[in-house]
C-alpha cells in the first residue's frame, strides 16, 4: 500500500512531498531545511531511496542535493534543466521503481519551465498520483513569465498543452499535488475557493487550463500576471549552482549598543513581533516583517540582496522559526539577533519610538473634519484595479523602500489589503522620518466606513 504524506510550506505557499511503499520512498521538491523531510522518513520508517525535482526552482532554495547526499538517494533532476552537479537527468518518459509495485514516472510537462517535468507514481500498474509541481495546480497553472519574457508566450502555450496532456494520459480519480499554488507566486492566478486537494477529474471540470482553448487560455493569463518577487532572479541561479546546506545554529546576540551600529552602518534590523506590538514601541529605524506573516517572500523582496540582517524577537523560537524560512529564500545567516523586553534593544538613555494604528473608520472621520492627510495604497496593481480609495497615492510595497521620495509631505495614513503589508510600509515610512498612520483593517472597511471609492471594491487579503 502506497502513502503520500504533504509537507506544507506555509510560508512561501508551496508543499512537498514524501511518497512511497513500506520500505522506500521519494521525495518530491523538498524544501531546504531537509530535517523535516527526513523526521517524515523515520516516522514512517522507511529509507529515501529518490529525490525528485520537477524544475529548478525560483522561489526557494532546494534541499534536493543535500538531502541525496545525506541519505545516499539518487537525485533525480529533469535531463534539459542547466544544472552545474552530478544527479540523475530524467527525461520523458523514464522510470524509477520507488518500492514494490510502486513506479514512478517521469513526464516532461513544459511551461513553467522549458524542463518542467512531472512525475506519475502508478501502484500496480494504475496511476494513483501525480506530482505536478508549477504545472497543473488546483484551479490554475503554474506561471509561464519566470525564465525569460521574450519566452513567455511560447512557454504559456507550453503550459497549455503539458496540462492536456496529463489530462489525457490519467485517469479522472489520480489525484493532483502540486508544489506550487498555496498562495506562491509562481501561480499564474490565485484559485478561487479554499480547495485543498484536487483531482485529474475536477481539474478536466473547473480548470481554465482544460476548459478554455489554448488562444483565450493564453490571452487571460498573460493579461492576469502579477508582479515577480526581485528575489527570483537569485534563486534560479543558486539551485542550478547546487546550494550549500543550511545552517540554522543560532546567530550571535547583539545587545543595544551592536544594534545601534549596525542601523548606522546601513543594515537591516528587522523586528519580527506582531504588528501591533511594533506600533507600540520599536528600534527607530528597524522593519517591521511579521514572523506569523509571509516573512520570507516580503523580506526576501524588499531587502538589498546580500545586506546583512540583524533580527529582533520576542523569543529564541521566534528568532529560530524566523531563521528557517528565511534560510528557504537564501537569507542564510542573520549577522545577529536579540529577544526579550524591547527596552533593552536600544542604548542606555534612549526611548523607543512609535506611530499609531488607526481603522478605515478614523480615517473617514479624519477626512470629514477636513484634516488633510495623505492616503498610500500599498497593494500591488491587480488589487487596486478591483478598487481604491479615491484621491490615495498609489506605491506597491515591494516599491516603496525606493520611491519613498515620491509620497506626498504630511501625514501618510498606509492602508493595503489587511494590514500585513501596511505595517511593513508604515516601518519603511517611519524608518525614513516621516510622520505615519498604520491602518491594520480589511479593505473591505473602505466602503464601510463611507469612504469614497474609484472603480468596483473586490475584497482581497493579505
Amino acid at each position: 500500500m502506497f502513502f503520500v504524506d504533504t509537507l506544507e510550506i506555509e510560508g512561501l505557499g508551496n508543499r512537498s512531498y514524501l511518497a512511497g511503499g513500506p520500505r522506500a520512498a521519494v521525495a518530491v521538491d523538498p524544501p531546504r531545511d531537509i530535517d523535516q523531510v527526513m523526521a517524515a522518513a523515520a516516522r514512517r520508517g522507511v529509507r529515501i531511496a529518490f529525490v525528485a525535482e520537477t524544475h529548478v526552482h525560483n522561489d526557494y532554495v532546494t534541499g534536493g542535493l543535500e538531502l541525496a547526499r545525506v541519505t545516499g538517494a539518487r537525485y533525480l533532476v529533469p535531463a534539459g534543466a542547466h544544472v552545474s552537479f552530478a544527479r540523475t537527468p530524467v527525461a520523458d518518459g523514464e522510470t524509477v521503481t520507488v518500492d514494490e509495485g510502486l513506479v514512478l514516472r517521469a513526464i516532461a510537462t513544459p511551461g513553467h519551465t522549458p524542463h518542467h517535468t512531472s512525475y506519475v507514481l502508478a501502484e500496480d500498474g494504475h496511476g494513483v498520483a501525480a506530482f505536478t509541481g508549477g504545472s497543473l495546480l488546483i484551479g490554475t497553472v503554474g506561471r509561464p513569465d519566470l525564465v525569460e519574457p521574450r519566452l513567455t508566450e511560447q512557454l504559456a502555450r507550453a503550459q497549455h498543452a503539458s496540462v492536456h496532456r496529463l489530462a489525457d494520459e490519467l485517469d479522472d480519480d489520480v489525484q493532483v499535488l502540486p508544489t506550487h499554488g498555496f498562495g506562491s507566486f509562481c501561480s499564474s492566478a490565485q484559485a478561487e475557493g479554499d480547495a485543498t486537494t484536487t483531482t485529474i477529474g475536477k481539474e478536466r471540470a473547473a480548470n481554465d487550463a482544460l476548459t478554455l482553448d489554448v488562444e483565450t487560455f493564453v490571452a487571460q493569463m498573460l493579461a492576469g500576471l502579477d508582479d515577480v518577487p526581485a528575489y527570483y532572479a537569485y534563486i534560479g541561479p543558486a539551485n542550478a549552482a547546487g546550494p550549500a546546506p543550511v545552517d540554522l545554529t543560532p546567530p550571535r546576540r547583539a545587545d543595544g549598543e551592536e544594534i545601534a551600529s549596525r542601523l548606522a552602518a546601513g543594515e537591516w534590523v528587522v523586528d519580527l513581533r506582531s504588528r501591533t506590538a511594533f506600533a507600540a514601541g520599536h528600534v527607530a529605524g528597524s522593519y517591521n516583517f511579521e514572523g506569523e506573516g509571509k516573512l520570507a517572500t516580503y523580506l526576501a523582496w524588499l531587502i538589498p540582496w546580500g545586506k546583512p540582517v540583524t533580527l529582533l524577537a520576542e523569543s529564541p523560537e521566534q528568532i529560530a522559526a524566523a531563521q528557517r524560512e528565511l534560510a528557504r529564500v537564501g537569507i542564510d545567516r542573520p549577522a545577529a539577533a536579540t529577544t526579550g523586553d524591547p527596552a533593552l534593544w536600544v542604548r542606555p538613555g534612549e526611548q523607543l519610538a512609535s506611530f499609531p494604528r488607526a481603522r478605515f473608520a478614523d480615517l473617514a472621520d479624519v477626512r470629514e473634519r477636513g484634516d488633510d492627510v495623505v492616503v498610500l495604497d500599498v497593494r500591488r496593481d491587480s488589487e487596486r484595479a478591483g478598487g481604491f480609495v479615491t484621491g490615495s497615492v498609489h506605491v506597491p510595497v515591494h516599491e516603496l523602500r525606493g520611491r519613498i521620495g515620491e509620497v506626498p509631505q504630511g501625514s501618510v495614513w498606509v492602508h493595503c489589503a489587511g494590514g500585513m503589508r501596511a505595517a511593513i510600509a508604515a516601518s519603511l515610512l517611519d524608518a525614513a522620518g516621516r510622520d505615519v498612520v498604520a491602518i491594520d483593517d480589511a479593505f473591505v472597511a473602505a466602503a464601510e466606513a463611507g469612504l469614497p471609492l474609484t472603480h468596483t471594491l473586490t475584497d482581497h487579503t493579505d
